[in-house]
């Protein structure tokens, strides 16, 4: 692997750098504070390429590459973790699976306004019963004549409550198991479809998700994405891509902490001298520091494995399982390293340590991927 960036990349790099630090970074504290979805930072990702970083152009995106979407993501999501999953959410899970599987019709229709951001995606596939067991789905698609009528309920829908577009999965033919579940594009504004209130979260504030509800949702064949009875095999593959677009955001996460914490250390004293003098303080920074770095490269392994064409779930479950903990034990620290101050809203360390958690849970927990290394690691020996 190359570690040089392209010009290219540089340039998205700095391009998504610079927009966190002077628009996202200002408003980070308030969108949180007000459980706030930041409208006007969606729009300016849009004007900026970044709700459809790794779409081709002929299909209406930035037509880049997943390093360079990495890359963009650890940059917001170090600003704003809340505004970095609404541009993963886009990016990875929607906009993603439609230029794969889609038709030409559905990447004109969907995905080229998703992608230039003049429309927001969501994800559906997680139920009140079925998180990590995914193919336990209970929302029903019945066929029924030239139509799909659709029933169920979807939940933790992460920007559900403002997305216009859904990728959503139901159970055709439950005694197929996950062989009998199929995708489906649902636009938000289809009659028998409505959302729940805004869940009330630990962390992301501004990161809307609900759930959703489908009562006898009426769909034309054109809605299925893929092939009928292959929603699981979507699912799962959207799923790889999605960690990797996790895994940044995670570093993102562990790098604010590492930041924050290292300019209030470099300013606060205590025994007469700044406390990043004290040899265990300097401890934490240092292994906050080399966790970073090595989350970092994983995931931008899991991100060139993807470019190149190769298999590369392995690589972004070990990405997002290393850079969830790696972002809990940075933000965990940093709290540490400020005290008291760690404790209080007025500073962010304690905002960091609780959009932390979530990146050990949404798109597949920690422990789940730890089943998924483990069973590619059997596969490379069978």
């Amino acid at each position: 692997m190359n570690f040089d960036l392209t010009e290219e990349q540089r340039l998205l790099q700095k391009t998504a750098r610079d927009f966190a630090e002077k628009e996202v970074l200002p408003r980070a504290h308030e969108i949180d504070r007000d459980h706030r979805h930041p409208a006007e930072l969606v729009s300016r990702m849009a004007e900026l390429g970044l709700l459809g970083v790794a779409v081709p152009e002929e299909e209406g995106g930035a037509g880049m590459d997943h390093v360079s979407y990495i890359l963009a993501m650890e940059e917001v999501s170090r600003a704003c973790a809340s505004t970095g999953v609404i541009m993963s959410v886009n990016n990875s899970l929607v906009c993603d699976p439609i230029s794969r599987f889609g038709t030409e019709a559905q990447k004109r229709q969907f995905l080229a306004p998703l992608a230039a951001g003049q429309k927001l995606g969501c994800f559906a596939l997680s139920e009140p019963g079925a998180g990590s067991d995914a193919a336990a789905q209970t929302t029903t698609a019945t066929r029924r004549g030239e139509e799909w009528v659709l029933s169920g309920t979807k939940n933790w829908i992460t920007n559900g409550p403002v997305a216009d577009v859904s990728v959503l999965f139901a159970m055709n033919d439950r005694d197929k198991g996950h062989r009998g579940i199929t995708a489906f594009i649902v636009p938000m504004d289809t009659p028998g479809v409505s959302c729940s209130a805004p869940d009330d979260k630990l962390g992301i504030r501004g990161s809307k998700s609900c759930q959703i509800f489908l009562d006898d949702v009426r769909l034309g064949a054109d809605a299925v994405l893929g092939e009928v009875g292959g929603g699981f095999k979507v699912a799962m593959s959207t799923l790889d891509g999605g960690r990797i677009g996790i895994a940044a955001q995670a570093v993102g996460i562990a790098r604010a902490a590492l930041e924050d914490a290292l300019h209030y250390a470099a300013e606060r004293t205590t025994f007469g001298k700044r406390i990043a003098e004290h040899q265990a303080i300097q401890q934490k920074l240092a292994d906050m520091a080399t966790e970073i770095d090595a989350a970092r490269l994983l995931t931008l392994r899991a991100a060139h494995q993807k470019d190149r064409g190769e298999r590369y779930g392995k690589a972004a479950a070990m990405a997002k399982l290393y850079a969830a903990d790696v972002a809990n034990r940075a933000a965990r620290e940093g709290i540490q390293i400020f005290g008291g101050n760690g404790y209080v809203t007025e500073f962010p360390a304690e905002r960091h340590f609780r959009d932390a958690k979530i990146t050990e849970i949404y798109e597949g927990t920690s422990e789940i991927q730890r089943l998924v290394i483990t069973n590619h690691l059997l596969a490379e020996i069978a």
